[in-house]
């Protein structure tokens, strides 16, 4: 579970400041700093598994993958809020920056038992709101199952689960079969 690590405003400013310093990764969400949590081996895996597959499809087109390290960053009801997502994909040439993206086309969560609500409510309202975003895709951990949400299907949730499933990812016209995402979990 998160915890607010200052209970008082902070600004965008010394948010950033303070994060390029921190070995702790830290949430900002309008005023508000949260530590992230430590993830299981699994979660590692599954995270893992996706980068290989993602960044090999990748290889030689003008996207950007990148992984929980690199933050999301964008404008929700007037406030600033930078997210950690599992992985990220940006195609934007703007998205310039060092440390976070802000045209996103793919962001992926692999869902944890203490940021699960997080990443199916809070975190899907607030990247949803981001015009560039055509895919959101929560991949869990307890199950073999994939739920994408697509901006063309107007968010509607698709799911992917089975030995045999194959993940479909429109926005990068990528196609991975569960069993990689999965391996050696």
């Amino acid at each position: 579970m998160q915890t607010a690590a200052k209970s008082e405003f902070v600004s965008v400013a010394d948010y950033l400041i303070a994060e390029a310093a921190s070995n702790i990764r830290h949430e900002y969400l309008g005023g508000m700093v949260y530590a992230m949590a430590g993830e299981t081996r699994d979660h590692n895996q599954i995270t893992g598994n996706l980068y290989i597959a993602l960044r090999q499809h990748l290889k030689g087109k003008p996207c950007q993958l990148y992984m929980s390290d690199i933050r999301v960053n964008f404008d929700l009801r007037n406030d600033e809020h930078y997210y950690y997502p599992d992985l990220v994909v940006t195609c934007d040439r703007r998205d310039s920056h060092k440390r976070f993206v802000k045209y996103p086309k793919l962001i992926i969560e692999v869902l944890s038992e203490s940021t699960e609500r997080v990443d199916k409510r809070e975190k899907f309202f607030a990247y949803t709101s981001m015009k560039s975003l055509e895919e959101y895709v929560l991949v869990s951990q307890e199950t073999k199952e994939v739920t994408v949400f697509r901006r063309a299907d107007d968010w509607k949730a698709v799911s992917y689960s089975g030995a045999k499933a194959k993940l479909v990812l429109k926005s990068l016209k990528a196609t991975l079969p569960l069993s990689a995402v999965y391996e050696g979990v």
